[in-house]
């Protein structure tokens, strides 16, 4: 991706229909539904696509099981309906995947398999599987090294998973195509206001320096856990201060070896000690544990765990697998903070009690700011801002939207054999444009991990890649996944990215990054 070409698309003096603010799940799902449709669109990221909460997620693709116990239907109904539609769109990127619970008192299986059943008959046609009672004979052959002692049976459901990253991006290439202007490490420095009114940005190349001004006639916030900020600056320059409506929830994840829990079935844990939920994910050829759910004030961009989160994961472990994983086998470790909806005036910290819902505001001056939800809703969140949009009369109406029907890059009907997300990555992660990175130089030489040099250079001629970390972390998961592996492919990764975009791959940032990956915190 020639990124001189998308500094002097951006210098250009036109205005555009729409500004989004943020690349992650939702800025990028909102510019793909508004190009989609004829709008004019422009999308400014001030990191790298996905480099906040949206590349640390479970990496589920689900309904919300969890959601539907708190009485919660209308939203496990479109989670759901969302869940069919992402893995018919980007099928090398989301896929089914099959969960087991264990069952340990016999008054689990009744009750959570009614909850089960009730998930599949709110799935409808778009259920991925029956649900099935499963003996302990059956539990076993599906979670291996499952504690045997006091098993009483499992439940099977299904639910699916996703490369969240790679997903982000196909979002911003697919929006791309279709017209719109997406730029990373390019900061918002400022909200601009004409007449009281919204009407577009201040930003900055974050390589260069170069500032923009960027006309719009709707700018939409869609910054996530830090939508905040731009809310507040917004009611400074109009003088109608803010209360915050984000109460961050930090989830950690540690990876491990797929030994700990071999085959291509899921754990999910529905209510751990304290009442939080614990999945084990085969996913890339590791296995993700986690998630805790625990409050958590500042907004870093790379928020490291606490040692009591990491403890209580690796203690729930020891609960349900015969041999569980200690600190020296974790081979990875990472946070993504979650922007949870507080109620008007709520300033509690029980963000389990919290809404998991989407929510859209538009401001005196016509801010939209749009934040909540989570993944696998993406797409129906950029429908619902667009359509307040629309009522607000801050858009035109254009045609309906197209992206539930919108195969993303790479998506397209391929003769390859489908490879489980389970499986490493390989050539198959790019789905129908495997050809297209065979065809660079360096498609025979491999780095290490799977990774080949044709693939790096397809990151930064294709996937807008400018640093190593960029390479390694999201378009190639392997900081995720093996942390000390992504800091020996470093320098490599490094050279060739150099070569092909003449700008400073930052190998030294990534090593120290690395090693945050792998630290145990005090």
């Amino acid at each position: 991706m020639n990124r001189e070409h998308l500094i002097a698309q951006l210098a250009r003096p036109i205005s555009y229909d729409i500004a989004v603010i943020g690349g992650g799940a939702t800025g990028l799902g909102v510019a793909l539904d508004a190009a989609s449709r004829g709008w004019s669109v422009v999308l400014l990221e001030s990191h790298d696509f996905a480099k906040g909460t949206s590349s640390r997620a479970t990496k589920l693709v689900h309904g919300g099981v969890r959601y539907l116990a708190q009485g919660n239907i209308g939203l496990v109904r479109e989670a759901l309906h969302e869940r069919t539609v992402l893995l018919h769109n980007a099928p090398h990127l989301a896929q089914p995947l099959p969960f087991v619970l264990p069952a340990y008192h016999w008054w689990e299986l009744p009750f959570y398999g009614a909850g089960l059943k009730m998930y599949d008959a709110l799935a409808g046609r778009a259920g991925l599987g029956a649900t099935e009672f499963l003996g302990r004979r059956e539990t076993l052959a599906r979670l291996p090294t499952a504690r045997s002692a006091g098993l009483k049976g499992g439940i099977q459901y299904w639910d699916g998973q996703f490369d969240d990253a790679r997903l982000a991006l196909a979002l911003a290439r697919t929006a791309a195509a279709r017209g719109a202007l997406v730029v990373n490490y390019c900061a918002v420095t400022a909200l601009r206001h004409e007449q009281g009114r919204v009407a577009g940005v201040s930003c900055e190349d974050r390589e260069t320096g170069r500032r923009f001004e960027v006309s719009a006639r709707c700018v939409i916030n869609a910054a996530g856990v830090w939508v905040d900020q731009l809310r507040q600056q917004d009611g400074a320059a109009t003088g109608h201060p803010v209360s915050a409506m984000v109460a961050p929830s930090q989830g950690v994840h540690l990876v491990v070896d797929r030994e700990f829990l071999p085959g291509d079935h899921a754990l999910m844990v529905p209510r751990t000690e304290d009442g939080r939920v614990l999945f084990g994910v085969p996913w890339l050829g590791k296995l993700i544990l986690g998630t805790t759910d625990t409050p958590r004030n500042d907004l870093a961009l790379e928020p490291r765990p606490f040692r009591q989160e990491l403890e209580f994961i690796l203690k729930e472990s020891a609960r349900y697998l015969v041999r569980a994983p200690r600190p020296q086998d974790i081979r990875s470790m990472w946070v993504g903070l979650r922007p949870l909806v507080k109620p008007q005036g709520d300033d509690g910290d029980d963000t389990k009690g919290l809404s998991r819902e989407h929510t859209v505001l538009v401001s005196r001056s016509g801010l939209v700011t749009v934040t909540g939800g989570k993944w696998t809703t993406y797409r129906a969140m950029a429908e619902d801002v667009l359509v307040k949009c629309m009522e607000k009369r801050l858009l035109e109406p254009a045609r309906p939207g197209v992206t539930a029907n919108l195969r993303l890059l790479g998506g397209e009907p391929t003769p390859r054999d489908s490879v489980p997300l389970s499986e490493p990555q390989g050539l198959h992660s790019y789905g129908s444009e495997a050809d297209a990175v065979l065809a660079l130089p360096g498609a025979g030489n491999e780095l290490g991990g799977g990774l080949s040099e044709a693939m790096v250079r397809f990151a930064a001629r294709a996937e807008y890649a400018r640093t190593v970390e960029d390479v390694l972390a999201r378009r190639w998961r392997v900081l995720f996944l093996d942390a000390r592996l992504a800091q020996e492919l470093a320098p490599a990764v490094g050279a060739i990215l150099r070569e092909e975009t003449g700008v400073d791959p930052q190998v030294q940032d990534f090593l120290q990054l690395g090693r945050s990956y792998l630290e145990m915190p005090a």
